[in-house]
C-alpha cells in the first residue's frame, strides 16, 4: 500500500510543491497522512516563517486542481490497498473453509471417514501419568496385581470376551467427584484411556479395556449421601446397589422401581439406561433419575439439573448421560426419583401350551390397560433348567409360563388378578396360580429370579453362556419370540428365553462352546436382525457396548450415528472415555454392516 502512495506522490509532485494549503508528509513507517498547517504567528514566535512559495508558472486554481487529483489518487490507492488486503483475506477464509470441509467440521455431523485415528500414549507415557494418579490418590487407592486387572478386565457372563492383550494397565479407587476430576485432569494431559466401573454386571463388553489405559472402579463412592423424604428422591454415588438402596428406603416406605440383575449399582445402571422386571408399570432409568453429577473427559465437573419433578431449562443433559456408557462422561452422583411401596403386592402363575398364546395374552393384558407391575415370559426350555437346578422349593410345569406382579390398594390387587385370569383363559391357559400369603408370594417369585442362573448351572467347564436382549412393539411380540424360539431349536444349540414381556422386552440366554461359537454367533445376529426388521431395537436394556456398535447404523440410519458421534467428538476430541464403546470413532477398525433388506424378503416368504 505505502508503494501505491509513494507512486501517486511522484504523479503530482509539483502540485504538491507548489500547494501551500496543505502539506503532506510520508514515512516509512506509517500510513500517508495529510497535515494542516500550523496557524499564523508573529515573527517573535520559536517557529520559523514558511519560506517563500517558489514560482511555478501556474495559478492558484491550476494548483488546486493538480491537488485535488493527488488527493484522489491517493483515495484510489488506499481503496485498492483495502481491497487486496479483503481478498487475501477471502483466499484464507476459502482456505480454512475448505480444511474445515474436509475435516468435517462445519457440518452438524461427523462421518466416520472425517477423522483421523485416535493417538493414545504409550508406555513410557502411561507410566508417568500413574505416577501422577497414585501421588494424588495413594498407594492405597490404586493397584495393578494380577487379581485386579484380570477381574477388571472380563467376566464368565459377559458375550464378547476380551482379548489377552486387552488389559487395564492400573486399576485405581477414587473416593470423591473431585478425586475423579483430578484423575481425568491428568488422563486428559497424557492422553490415557479410562474405563469406568461399577458393579461389573453389564454383558456387551462394556468395561472391556480395548486400549490399556486405567480402569477407574467406584466401589469406594457407594455412600446414600442424602434422602429428601417429603420429595421423594435420594441423592447417591455410583456404586450404591439397587438392591442395597430398596433395603435402605423400605424403613420409610418407599423403593427405587428400576430392578436388573442382581448386583448392578446406580452407576453402571446409568450408563446402560437399564429396566428390569417393574419396567412394565415404572418404566426404564431415564424416568427415575432427576440430575448428575458428571465428570468431563477434561476433567470439568458439571450437575446437570436441580431437583425439581420437571423443568424445561436447556437441554436435558441428564438423559443425554444416561444410556451413554460412560462414552460421554463419568457420573459420581445421582438424584434419583422415589416411589411409594404399595399397600398390597401379589404374584400369580400361569402356564401355556404355546409361546404364541402366552406372548399373545401378554399383547391383550397391555391393551387392556391392567396395571400389572410387572409381567415375565419364561419359556419350557427354562422352566426345565429352573427344575434341574433344584434351587426352588418346587417343581414347575416345563411349559411356556408367565409370572405376574400386582400392586395397589388391596381391592385393587383383587381386580388386577381377577382380569389377569379371565384372558390366561381367553388365550388357553392350562393354569393360573396366585399367592395368598407373602411366603407363597416369595415361593412364586423364586424361580423367576433363579433363570438365569439356572441356564448357567447346565453348562459344563468349557461352556460359556451369551446373554443377549432385544425389543418390538407388543403387537410384534408374539412372532418375534416364537420365530427365535424355532431359531435356537433348528439350530441344535442350547438357550433359553426370558423377557420383560410387558414392555416388548426379552432376553435370549445361550450355552455355547469353542466348537458352536459359529452358530451361537449366527442365533443372535439373526435376532437383532428380526427385530429391527419388526421395527424394534437391538438392545432394550443391555446397552450396545461392544457388541451392537454393527447394528446401530441399520436400525437408526448412518445420519443418526454420525449425529452421535459429533455429540462424541464433541465432549471427547481425545476419545479418550470407555474406548469402543456405543459408536465407532475410529476409522481405522472397521464393522460388518447388516442386511436387513434380506431378512425382510426371507420373513415375506
Amino acid at each position: 500500500m505505502l508503494r501505491i502512495s509513494q507512486f501517486a506522490i511522484r504523479v503530482a509532485g509539483p502540485a504538491l510543491r507548489s500547494a501551500t494549503e496543505c502539506r503532506i508528509v510520508i514515512t516509512r513507517h506509517s500510513s500517508t497522512k495529510l497535515h494542516r498547517p500550523p496557524p499564523h504567528t508573529s515573527h517573535s514566535s520559536s517557529i520559523p516563517p514558511l519560506p517563500p512559495r517558489p514560482s511555478t508558472g501556474r495559478s492558484r486554481a491550476e494548483n488546486r486542481k493538480q491537488a485535488l487529483r493527488l488527493l484522489l489518487i491517493i483515495s484510489a490507492s488506499v481503496s485498492l490497498g483495502s481491497i487486496l488486503a479483503q481478498l487475501s483475506q477471502w483466499d484464507l477464509t476459502k482456505r480454512a473453509a475448505k480444511v474445515l470441509s474436509e475435516k468435517g467440521l462445519e457440518s452438524s455431523t461427523s462421518p466416520l471417514g472425517t477423522l483421523d485415528p485416535p493417538v493414545y500414549a504409550d508406555k513410557q507415557t502411561a507410566v508417568k501419568a500413574y505416577a501422577e494418579i497414585t501421588e494424588l490418590l495413594g498407594a492405597d487407592n490404586v493397584s495393578a496385581t494380577s487379581d485386579e486387572i484380570t477381574s477388571h478386565a472380563d467376566s464368565a457372563w459377559i458375550s464378547h470376551h476380551a482379548e489377552k492383550d486387552q488389559r487395564p494397565g492400573l486399576v485405581v479407587f477414587p473416593k470423591t467427584t473431585e478425586q475423579v476430576s483430578g484423575i481425568m485432569k491428568i488422563c486428559h494431559k497424557y492422553r490415557v484411556p479410562i474405563v469406568p466401573f461399577s458393579g461389573g454386571t453389564s454383558l456387551e463388553g462394556h468395561f472391556i479395556q480395548t486400549r490399556n489405559g486405567i480402569t477407574i472402579d467406584f466401589r469406594n463412592m457407594a455412600e446414600i449421601i442424602r434422602l429428601h423424604q417429603d420429595d421423594l428422591d435420594v441423592v447417591v454415588q455410583p456404586a450404591v446397589g439397587w438392591e442395597r438402596l430398596n433395603e435402605y428406603l423400605k424403613a420409610y416406605g418407599l423403593f427405587f422401581p428400576p430392578d436388573p440383575g442382581p448386583g448392578a449399582e446406580i452407576g453402571g445402571m446409568v450408563g446402560t439406561g437399564c429396566s428390569g422386571t417393574n419396567a412394565a408399570r415404572y418404566g426404564t432409568m431415564r424416568e427415575w433419575v432427576l440430575s448428575l453429577t458428571v465428570v468431563l473427559a477434561d476433567g470439568t465437573i458439571v450437575h446437570t439439573r436441580q431437583r425439581p419433578r420437571k423443568s424445561s431449562a436447556g437441554y436435558n443433559l441428564t438423559n443425554l448421560i444416561i444410556g451413554s456408557e460412560g462414552t460421554l462422561g463419568i457420573v459420581t452422583e445421582a438424584t434419583l426419583k422415589l416411589a411409594v411401596l404399595p399397600q398390597e403386592t401379589s404374584v400369580a402363575v400361569a402356564t401355556f401350551l404355546s409361546v404364541k398364546e402366552a406372548t399373545q395374552a401378554v399383547q391383550e393384558i397391555v391393551r387392556k390397560g391392567i396395571p400389572i407391575s410387572a409381567v415375565e415370559f419364561l419359556d419350557k426350555e427354562m422352566m426345565k433348567c429352573i427344575n434341574a437346578a433344584g434351587q426352588t422349593s418346587r417343581d414347575w410345569r416345563e411349559e411356556p409360563t408367565l409370572f405376574f406382579k400386582f400392586g395397589g390398594t388391596p381391592n385393587g390387587v383383587k381386580e388386577q388378578i381377577k382380569e389377569t385370569r379371565s384372558l390366561v383363559k381367553q388365550f388357553g391357559g392350562k393354569s393360573f396360580e396366585f399367592a395368598k400369603s407373602k411366603e407363597e408370594r416369595e415361593e412364586l417369585w423364586e424361580a423367576r429370579k433363579e433363570a438365569l442362573w439356572s441356564t448357567l448351572a447346565m453348562g459344563g467347564d468349557d461352556y460359556s453362556c451369551w446373554t443377549t436382549d432385544v425389543a418390538v412393539p407388543v403387537s410384534h411380540l408374539s412372532e418375534v419370540v416364537s420365530e427365535t424360539r424355532d431359531d435356537m431349536d433348528r439350530s441344535g444349540i442350547f438357550g433359553t428365553i426370558v423377557g420383560h414381556v410387558g414392555d416388548g422386552n426379552f432376553h435370549a440366554i445361550i450355552l455355547y462352546n469353542d466348537a458352536n461359537k459359529r452358530i451361537a454367533e449366527g442365533v443372535v445376529h439373526r435376532l437383532v436382525e428380526r427385530a429391527i426388521a419388526m421395527e424394534g431395537t437391538c438392545t432394550g436394556e443391555h446397552g450396545v457396548g461392544m457388541v451392537k456398535r454393527p447394528y446401530l447404523e441399520t436400525e437408526l440410519g448412518l445420519e443418526a450415528v454420525d449425529m452421535m458421534r459429533r455429540v462424541k467428538m464433541a465432549l471427547d476430541p481425545l476419545r479418550l472415555l470407555n474406548a469402543d464403546k456405543v459408536i465407532n470413532v475410529d476409522p481405522s477398525v472397521k464393522l460388518k454392516k447388516l442386511d436387513i433388506e434380506s431378512v425382510k424378503s426371507s420373513r415375506s416368504e
